[in-house]
């Protein structure tokens, strides 16, 4: 079975932190990352090329890499900042990432096209995963090539609007029926309930970040309640 099979119906977790989090420190992403693993995530996504190197090195399961700044600005909705460009495209493939997600939104770019890095994951032998926010980018990235959509950027763009309470079931369910391309659900998941939501409206498989891997927001959420 190849990368994609082997994800249907299954867990990834993402493990990431800010370098400006207590998290960020290499030999803690390395134990979160071993926690996720042994809990049973069939898969990892992680941030820039030091996290995907130390997957790569210390566990068995499919990495999905991406970049981000050091520090997301004020106009965050605004642009792209996920792996936006051929410069960082490299950067994953060079660690051995399996699967390179980037930001597949309708926002300007002003480096490259989203063709061309679709492109250039392809050349590697990677897979191309499409972080979107509405069905047309789904859509046209799915026409472009790409290998995975998924709903990461949902309710985190101007295009998208302001986020849902709660994981956009309301986009997989149309990427579902519009595209032939594997679905990934990701974006506000915090109950196990919403999981199985999920696969019943015909998700590939979930990505889960915060709720597993930010303990910051996590307290949060229960002082805030």
């Amino acid at each position: 079975m190849n990368i994609i099979d082997n994800l249907k119906g299954k867990i990834v977790v993402s493990c990431q932190a800010m370098p400006d989090e207590p998290l960020y420190k290499e030999e803690c992403m390395l134990a979160m990352m071993a926690s996720v693993i042994n809990g049973g995530a069939s898969g990892l996504r992680v941030a820039g090329a030091r996290d995907v190197r130390n997957a790569k090195k210390n566990f068995k399961v499919p990495v999905i890499g991406l970049t981000k700044p050091e520090k997301l600005p004020e106009n965050w909705r605004e642009i792209v900042y996920i792996t936006p460009s051929i410069k960082e495209v490299d950067e994953l493939i060079n660690a051995g990432a399996d699967i390179i997600a980037f930001d597949g939104t309708s926002r300007d770019r002003i480096t490259t096209t989203l063709f061309d890095i679709i492109s250039r994951i392809h050349s590697a032998g990677k897979l191309a995963m499409a972080d979107i926010s509405t069905l047309e980018e789904g859509i046209r990235c799915a026409d472009l090539g790409a290998d995975i959509i998924s709903t990461t950027l949902a309710g985190y763009t101007l295009e998208s609007g302001e986020p849902t309470d709660g994981p956009d079931y309301t986009l997989l369910d149309k990427l579902v029926k519009n595209i032939h391309k594997p679905v990934i659900l990701e974006g506000r998941i915090w109950e196990p309930k919403e999981v199985q939501k999920a696969f019943d409206l015909g998700a590939h498989c979930v990505v889960i970040g915060s709720a597993i891997t930010r303990p910051q927001l996590i307290t949060k959420r229960f002082i805030e309640g």
